[in-house]
């Protein structure tokens, strides 16, 4: 899930550029530019429309130049625990699965069970030494692959064909680096300030944008179209028969700024409703776009006075709900050598409940307890109450993940609706929001496990519901690689009224075994909302092993009624879907 690459735009002077002969010339040269943009922080690009073109050219070579004089490109190396986070190699056609253990059910229905993630180019993740300090790029900024098994079942036969292929999203920025047969951009979102802020501007000077395209979180189907996500740009359209990448989806123009990697379909009138932040004014912009996906029927800007780094947005049946929380990106803070992304524990936390056409003026809002909410679970109206469903922690663990430590357990009733001491365990939690006395009842649902990703029946989307299915961290696998999550479990949630802690079902994974991109598949002719199945890849550290389990969402505690195993490594990844065909 990526959250932090997002472009920004400087307002400076631009000069044609030298390569100073001395080190220190040129850090003193890059000392000196600095100063103005501390004052004056607005748009790229930087390079003046009206340069000849022979000009910018010489320009572009000597920045390039500059960069690798100044600039070291090191790889991150990886521990044993971390192995199956790098990245692999596309394999170029769909090839046939033929190992399965069990049987996939009859009525389960034809389509592509597919799933996002980072897979960086140039064989993983690179950090950057200069005389400006380190910067690194994170696991969240590895660019987006792909992984896909079709479900496909043999005419008069009934016998399942199952294929699997992999491929990276053709992004703008993935085809400039790839054409160049080298990293090209400079990590600008973890390290030393001073080193971030140059990165910034010699990306900007260089490609007119601070840093790369993703497209690594999520895939999402509208209008019977398939798009690949990661909000800091806007959406490509994937071919879902092929992988190829189709090109960018900017609603016919009407939308050019960062799209939330969580779109959601309005209930009722399949609306897409989206939003996008920027860490400049306006901060946040929410739009719905027609249920046929040709045109933006609304956009609006809800008036924020920072960047809040909102991953999610909610709907119900009349409803937006927004999210406004203290984790933030602030490039102004880099000049004070503070944090891009910072989480504070003192700013303000509050959630908003906005007509589905509205605007700023008509968002209700409700002041709740600083914390850190990525992920929905759901949201949904109870006669006076909007009811929201989270996953919360206490402190953020971005840009990068700071500690994992062991699961706690709260036992007595009346701390059930404390935070637990650790403060990057993630809690279900529920806040009912009373439109009409502005009274807010917060909750944690879940104690005993830390879990995240969720995922519910799509049906159920905006409407009241009874199951949500989570990831569960593995605390003590995650701790050993350094905060780099690891789940080794899936829960299923039953939400029941008035009942304080929800009832939650397990299906743990084998020791050593972990999982990514987990997904609910619904019966094409399931009357419940639990009727189907949960997917998801997962791969096995002592075997070096990638399968998909399909475990059967009423019997979710009992063995996966299949095993599909892979014969290629599938790394962890984020969000997965099942688009049918």
């Amino acid at each position: 899930m990526t959250f932090c690459s997002y472009t920004f735009q400087v307002n400076c002077s631009y000069q044609r550029p030298s390569i100073p002969s001395k080190v220190q010339d040129v850090k003193v040269s890059i000392s000196s530019a600095l100063n103005p943009l501390s004052r004056d922080l607005v748009h790229f690009p930087i390079v003046a429309a009206d340069i000849p073109k022979a000009i910018k050219e010489t320009s572009f070579k000597l920045l390039d130049a500059f960069v690798d004089l100044v600039f070291e490109f090191v790889d991150q190396p990886l521990l044993p625990s971390q192995s199956n986070f790098a990245p692999v190699e596309e394999i170029g056609e769909a090839v046939l699965v033929t190992t399965v253990e069990g049987k996939i059910p009859d009525d389960f229905p034809e389509g592509v069970y597919i799933r996002n993630g980072s897979n960086p180019l140039f064989g993983g993740l690179k950090s950057t030494k200069s005389i400006f300090g380190k910067s690194s790029h994170v696991w969240i900024e590895g660019e987006g692959m792909l992984h896909a098994l079709y479900f496909t079942k043999e005419k008069g036969r009934g016998t399942w064909n199952i294929f699997y292929n992999n491929k990276h999203v053709r992004t703008d920025t993935f085809k400039m680096e790839k054409d160049g047969k080298k990293p090209g951009f400079l990590p600008a979102i973890e390290g030393d300030s001073p080193a971030i802020l140059v990165a910034y501007i010699l990306n900007g000077l260089r490609f007119g944008m601070e840093n790369k395209y993703l497209s690594n979180t999520n895939i999402f189907e509208h209008s019977k179209k398939y798009y690949s996500i990661a909000e800091n740009h806007m959406p490509q359209e994937i071919d879902i028969s092929s992988l190829e990448t189709l090109g960018n989806w900017n609603i016919d123009g009407a939308w050019d700024r960062p799209f939330t990697s969580h779109p959601k379909k309005a209930p009722g009138t399949g609306e897409l409703v989206i939003m996008g932040i920027y860490p400049r004014k306006p901060y946040f912009e929410l739009g719905v776009i027609s249920a046929d996906g040709k045109k933006m029927v609304h956009k609006v800007d809800l008036k924020f006075n920072r960047c809040s780094l909102c991953h999610e947005i909610g709907v119900t049946q009349k409803y937006n709900v927004i999210m406004d929380f203290p984790l933030t990106i602030d490039i102004n803070r880099l000049f004070m050598g503070d944090s891009l992304i910072k989480y504070d524990k003192d700013g303000y936390a509050r959630i908003g409940v906005m007509p589905r056409y509205g605007d700023a003026n008509s968002v209700k809002w409700f002041e709740v307890q600083p914390c850190c909410v990525l992920h929905l679970v759901n949201c949904f109206e109870d006669n006076d109450e909007v009811v929201v469903r989270a996953c919360r922690a206490s402190e953020s663990v971005l840009p990068r993940q700071q500690s994992f430590k062991g699961s706690k357990e709260i036992s007595s009733a009346e701390n059930n609706n404390e935070y637990s001491d650790e403060p990057f365990f993630v809690h279900v939690c529920e806040w009912r929001l009373n439109m009409r006395t502005g009274e807010v009842k917060e909750k944690n649902a879940t104690t005993e496990f830390s879990m995240e990703f969720p995922m519910i029946n799509e049906k159920f989307v905006g409407l009241r519901n009874k199951f949500g299915y989570l990831q569960v961290v593995d605390l003590e696998a995650s701790s050993i690689s350094e905060g780099l999550a690891k789940y080794g479990g899936l829960a299923k949630l039953h939400f029941q009224e008035y009942e304080e802690l929800v009832e939650v079902e397990y299906h743990m994974f084998p020791k050593g075994t972990f999982c990514s991109g987990a997904t609910f598949v619904p019966k094409t002719q399931g009357t419940d909302e639990d009727d189907g199945w949960v997917v998801t890849f997962t791969h096995n550290e002592t075997t070096n092993v990638s399968q998909v389990y399909v475990v059967d969402a009423k019997s979710f505690a009992t063995q996966p009624v299949a095993i599909i195993t892979l014969s290629s490594r599938v790394p962890y990844g984020f969000h997965g879907a099942f688009m049918p065909l």
